[in-house]
Parts: structure tokens; sequence; C-alpha cells
């Protein structure tokens, strides 16, 4: 086999009359709320009284009541169809901060500790946009070498976070009572910025303590009145162990109620205690339930509790309709007690009237309780069905900031769907997760699901319609196609019933192969697969290129800039020369990739400032990412490929070369390029 190496200069580029553009004008709201994105864990879609445990009281079954979370319902939206990146904590909550999909992000399937890496995440971004930022909570992504906020590589300071309070390490998040030995986790460490604290804490619980520092911060931010702030609050309940509350709720909530931050040693909040993990909330300690279901549905009922407190909080601070808040959780319910006996979520359906839980990619284990509220911005009790996921806050959050959110993410706003201007958006779905375990055999599940094998598992939504595979042994696996908005229950496999399907079923094969980049710490079945082709008409020879004002420190979603767009027109080949006179400016080129033989292609990119490379919608090189390569390959299948290059530039003598190489066995001349 012969290796030809050639430039993009002599590659062919193809821009196609047909081509689909992005023509809505960057828009925001009229001033930058603050934003607090609360995150809980394991909280199942089944877990909220709107979304299924009210049924259950109708129905005269076991249930638990979630009151304040109810009432945000009501005067918010609820998006009913809102997907994590991948049904583990880990992997979501970094696709969550990078605003990528799993197939894109350097965490995935179980890596808990391993790094963010250094790139424009959801904080850093908003910081840019001029906020105070904040993490109160659990992190889990500061790396796996070192043992301080010194030496942890992603210590939540070093990634956009002005001030953290919480978990470092993912195992802590086990222990809710961090002063403490509990059953059989040990006593662990908690940060507040780079001070380790535990020792202060004795008979504080997570939740509370949590609160109480997210509250605590609140009101400073909105007394000096400096900036916008953003919170991510992401608590670590109800995920095992199952411990609850040391003392009852206090009254009331807000700045004279609620839980308080005291800051003293032994009494750092108000509902500290000499005795810990024996508070059941009164509604259900005298139930008739078995013990780890009481505790349970305490510490949902807990977390309600704290929903309510902060509400009251940006009521009292007058600055409630200057706040939009976010509240979801970060996968499907766990069936985990941690030393506290027997525990699964069929008792009070966790799960809904969906198949799955945590791990698991059918519906149960990725629909998580979603809902957002902003009085006065965002009209109240409505409900949408259009599926989003986790990635799409980054570009929300940068919208309603008013800043363009950086190239990389593939996510898209949902401020369109949320300011009731739209019901739909253009965004993806997709999924992938890894792990050697099995579907629980509950009888709510349907039986073709109980005790499935999950192995490597796949979801991607298109058309309408879920494709879902699990335990994937190659590419040519078949999905499992489903209505989800008919048939939440995934009980109809649609992928043989017709001929759209047939053809819907190559086209999900597709789709995700032309979506999505191998990484060497999770290899997949499907890493090494040629990516399909497109088929064009009315194509010209040429590559379409559109300049923009720079306005951000990272590579900007163009999309998003039309208001900032200084030329277009089209070249024969890449000459950034001729197009960037000035500093601070944005160069977008689109057009297709002439592959001439199937096989593997390797591309190398090299530029005075940031570049990122995608093709089809596969980030293939990233240059913000410091720590990924600047050379890449790709398994192309002979034909037209879209491209897209990105090139950033800040002062200086522009420069940007694409290199390629590629088996053939034909010598490629030059073309003469045009459009």
């Amino acid at each position: 086999m012969k290796y030809l190496f050639f430039t993009v200069l002599t590659c062919l580029f193809i821009g196609c009359k047909e081509e689909k553009q992005v023509s809505e004008n960057f828009s925001k709201p009229d001033s930058k709320p603050n934003i607090i994105f609360i995150l809980t864990d394991d909280l199942g879609y089944g877990d909220i009284g709107v979304l299924f445990q009210n049924q259950r009281k109708k129905e005269g079954k076991p249930h638990f009541k979630t009151p304040f979370i109810d009432e945000m319902a009501n005067s918010g939206i609820t998006l009913a169809r809102h997907y994590v990146p991948a049904p583990v904590c880990a992997p979501s909550r970094a696709s969550l901060l990078y605003g990528v999909h799993q197939g894109h992000s350097n965490i995935r399937n179980n890596q808990f500790d391993k790094a963010l890496s250094d790139v424009p995440n959801m904080a850093s971004m908003l910081k840019e946009a001029g906020y105070a930022t904040a993490l109160v909570g659990k992190w889990g992504l500061q790396g796996l070498t070192g043992n301080s906020p010194d030496t942890w590589k992603a210590f939540p300071t070093k990634r956009g976070f002005d001030y953290f309070f919480g978990y470092v390490r993912h195992v802590d998040g086990h222990n809710h009572y961090p002063a403490h030995k509990a059953h059989d986790r040990p006593k662990v460490e908690l940060y507040e910025n780079n001070d380790e604290i535990s020792g202060k804490l004795e008979g504080c619980y997570t939740t509370d303590l949590f609160t109480a520092a997210a509250k605590h911060w609140i009101y400073n931010q909105a007394k000096s009145k400096d900036k916008p702030f953003f919170l991510e609050l992401a608590f670590d309940t109800p995920h095992a162990g199952l411990q609850i509350a040391p003392s009852p709720y206090p009254e009331g909530g807000g700045i004279n109620g609620g839980i308080q931050w005291k800051g003293t040693p032994g009494r750092f909040i108000n509902t500290a205690d000499t005795t810990i993990d024996d508070y059941y909330h009164p509604d259900y300690a005298k139930k008739d339930w078995p013990d780890p279901q009481k505790r349970f549905a305490s510490m949902v009922r807990r977390i309600d509790n704290a929903i309510g407190d902060i509400r009251q909080l940006l009521k009292d601070l007058s600055i409630d309709r200057e706040t939009l808040i976010v509240f979801t959780s970060d996968n499907g319910p766990h069936n985990e007690s941690y030393g506290y006996g027997k525990y699964d979520p069929t008792f009070f359906d966790s799960f809904a009237n969906l198949d799955g839980i945590k791990r698991d990619t059918w519906e149960g284990g990725i629909r998580v309780p979603t809902f957002v509220s902003w009085p006065g911005h965002i009209p109240d009790g409505i409900k949408n069905n259009q599926p989003s996921a986790f990635y799409d806050w980054m570009p929300t959050f940068a919208e309603i900031a008013g800043i363009a959110p950086p190239a990389r993410t593939d996510g898209v706003s949902l401020w369109p769907i949320l300011n009731g201007e739209k019901e739909t958006n253009d965004g993806m779905v997709y999924i992938e997760y890894s792990q050697n375990g099995k579907t629980p055999e509950y009888s709510e599940f349907e039986k073709q699901h109980q005790g499935a094998k999950r192995g490597e598992m796949q979801v991607v939504y298109l058309e309408g319609h879920k494709g879902i595979r699990q335990n994937i042994q190659s590419q040519d696996d078949d999905f499992q196609i489903y209505n989800i908005q008919e048939d939440a229950e995934e009980t109809k496999d649609l992928a043989s019933s017709s001929p759209y399907f047939e053809a819907l079923q190559t086209r999900m094969k597709s789709k995700v192969l032309q979506s999505r980049r191998p990484d060497h710490e999770a290899k997949r079945p499907y890493d090494g697969i040629i990516v399909p082709s497109v088929k064009l008409k009315n194509i010209q020879k040429g590559i379409q290129y559109t300049s923009y004002k720079k306005t951000t420190s990272w590579i900007p979603d163009v999309r998003v800039i039309k208001n900032q767009q200084l030329a277009n027109g089209v070249q024969k080949a890449l000459n950034i020369t001729n197009i960037v006179k000035g500093d601070s400016m944005v160069v977008s080129y689109k057009g297709y990739l002439h592959a001439p033989t199937s096989g593997e292609y390797t591309f190398s990119l090299q530029a005075d400032s940031n570049s990122i490379l995608r093709i089809h919608n596969a980030k293939v090189i990233d240059m913000e990412d410091r720590e990924a390569p600047l050379e890449a390959k790709i398994m192309l299948e002979k034909g037209y490929h879209p491209l897209n290059l990105i090139y950033a530039h800040n002062k200086g003598e522009p420069s940007l070369s694409l290199k390629s190489k590629g088996p053939n066995d034909i010598v490629f001349k030059e073309m003469d390029f045009s459009y």
C-alpha cells in the first residue's frame, strides 16, 4: 500500500448550496441573571411528587412528598425528557461542565476522580462573562495524582470556580457526616477552598451543610452587588449511604429561618447535633416500611426542605426575579445502602413508569427530573417533551449571559424552549457507557429488560426515535428503536417493522460514527470503523469562509455570533493571510473533504492561535485542549465528508496549516478549486 502525503491545498473541498445554515441571530435576555444549578446525586425520575409520587398517593401506594420542588416545577418549566450523558456520576458531571457528550469527553465510563481537562468549561466561561462562581458540594474530578489542593491537577478553584466548599474525592461523598465514621464508611476530608475543615464539622449532615454554605455564599454575593453569580450546588444525596439528618429541619427559611451558617467548630451549622443519623421525617417515622425506605424518603424530603429554604432566601434578598434556578440529578436511582440493609428503588418506583436504574441506558437510568425557574422570564407550569441533554446547559447559560459559548461544545441553547419561544431545538442526545453488570430483574420492568447484560452501551435519539444497543460486540449490531413519546417503557422495538425503520437503522449507525471520537482509555467495539461519507448534489469546487470579530478568549461557536460577522467568501484552498487583516478575528471554514479512497487518514493542524477541526460532527483536533494531540487519525469512507475548521486569531502574523496523509494508489495532483 502506498501512502500519499498531501496538504489541504491538494485535498478537494466542495461547497454545497444545500448545506444547512444556522440563520438565527444570537439573542439574549436584557440582563445577566444569577444562575443556581442544583445537582442531586442518584435522584430518580420518579422521586419527585409532580412527576410520579403524587400519582402513587392517589393510587394508595407507598409514597413520599416533595412540596417545595413541586412548587418550583409549577412556577417554571419541566423538561420532561432531559438526559444525562452517561448513567453514572463522574462522566455525567464532566460532560455537564465541558458542554460535550461522552463521545468527546476525556472522562468516560467509571473514571472517577480523573482530572477535568483544562479547557473552557461552564464555570470558567461564566467567570469570563463577569460572574462570581462557586461550587458547593461534590466534585470527584480533581485528578488521580496528588493528595492536596496544591497537587490535585483539577481542584475546583483551578477550573474556574472562585470559591469551593465540599468533597474533593468521589468516594468521600458516600459518607454524609464528614467528621464521623458512619457504618462501613470512615471519616472523610471536606475542604473550604484550600483548607481541610472536617475537624470543625462535628454533627454536620452534608445536605444541611451544603445548603448552609450555599445560602451563606449567596447572601454575601447579593449584599456585595458586585456582579451576577453562578453557583453549582452539588448535593451528595440521596446517594448511599442511607444516612439521615441529626435533627429536624428548622422552621421557616431564607435569611432568618431554615439552615443557618454559624462557622464555629462543633456548631458549624444550626442543625449540628451531638447524636447523628437518627432523625426520620415525621411523615415517615411511624410508617410500616422497611428502615432503608424510611431513610431514603427522609433524605429526599431533606433535599426538598433545602430547595424551599434557598428559594425563600432569594425572595428575602429581593433577587428571586433576577435568578434562574435549575434542579436536576446526575443519573437514575441507585440500589445501594452501604451498611443500612437491603435497598432497592422498587418500593417507591423511583424510576417512575420507566425501566432501568443507575448504570442502565434504558430510560430510567438516563432520564432525570429537571425543572427550571426564573420568575418573570420563564412561563409557569409548562412541560416540554423535547429531548435535551446536560451538555446543552453550557450554551444555554452562555446565551443568557450574553456571550458566545465555546465552539467545542456539542450542545445547543435551551433558552428558546425555556422562554416559550420554541418547543423544539436542533440538539443531539448521544450517550455511550460501559459497565459489566445487568439490568436488575425487577418485576416492574419489561421481561425482555430484566437481567439484560449491559456491557458496551450506546444511545442516540434521531428523527424523534431512540436507538439503543447493549452488550455491543461490533458496529454491525443493530439498534433497538423506540418511539419514546408513545412508548416510554420501551416495549415495542420498531427496528424491523417497516422500510422506514430499516433505513433509520442505517442512519443511526452512520450518525454515531460521524459524531464521536475514540478515547484510548475507554475503548469501544466501534472505534476503528470507517466513517460513512455523504451524498451531495449541486456541488461546486472550493471552500467557504466567514470571518467574525473575536470577543472571547476561547474559540467561539460561530453559529451564535452572526452580529459579529465581518466578511465571507470562497477560497480554492486555505489561505488565512488573505482573510485575517487585523487582531482578534475568527474564521470559520466550511466545505467538504473528498477522500479518494476508503481507509485511515491522518490530519495534523498547525496555527499561531487555537483552532478546532470537525469532520462531520466529530471533533478530530481541538487545539484548545492542551493535552490533546495536534495530529489525529480517522477512518473515512471514499467520498465526501463535511468539514468545519474554526480558527481563532489573537494578534500578530496569522498562520494556519492543515495537512493530511492517507492511503491511495493513485497519484493525486493539485486541483483547481472553485465554488
